[in-house]
């Protein structure tokens, strides 16, 4: 299964992307906000790439993404209806997580029945913020002490996306709440 984007192409992991995916997961820039802490070695790497290799083999919609032939993060649904996304810090503030979001987005309302899609960002993420509310995600709710990472809580904003909305904001159309 592969996307792509006018800069990029989402595929499914392989066992090869293991350096490359080992360089995005250990760096603690790229983790900051990530649901672990940064990968210490390339056996805790390892097992994560197997796991997402099972799951696209169980026919998941998360993608690696490639640019230039090089992989630099991931972008998709490791469990749907939840987004998440990962980019290493040398591609940030090129528009390169919104290219890859959105894309894995139009895939899964393409080809699933799913009329709502959600999204969990950690409040200090602020370019995370921008990315959900730039691809039409709106704020949900908020909780406290939801993600315990290396033994520090974190707090969650939650969004939304409904497919009629994103089917609107590609139309350019604005739909009411």
């Amino acid at each position: 299964m592969e996307i792509i984007t006018p800069r990029l192409k989402l595929r499914h992991a392989r066992p090869d992307d293991l350096d490359a995916m080992h360089a995005v997961l250990s760096d603690p820039g790229a983790t900051l906000w990530w649901s672990t802490p940064p990968h210490a070695s390339m056996d805790e790497t390892q097992v994560w790439l197997d796991g997402m290799i099972a799951r696209n083999a169980e026919g998941s919609d998360d993608f690696v993404i490639e640019r230039d032939g090089r992989v630099i993060g991931k972008a998709g649904f490791f469990k749907l209806p939840d987004v998440g996304y990962i980019l290493h810090p040398d591609h940030w503030g090129l528009g390169l997580a919104s290219e890859a979001v959105g894309a894995a987005v139009d895939h899964v309302f393409a080809t699933r029945a799913l009329d709502d899609l959600t999204a969990d960002v950690d409040p200090e993420n602020q370019a995370s913020i921008r990315l959900l509310e730039k691809l039409g995600f709106v704020g949900t709710g908020a909780a406290e002490r939801t993600w315990n990472v290396g033994g520090v809580w974190k707090d969650s904003l939650f969004y939304g996306l409904s497919r009629r909305n994103w089917i609107a904001r590609s139309e350019g159309s604005a739909v009411g709440p």
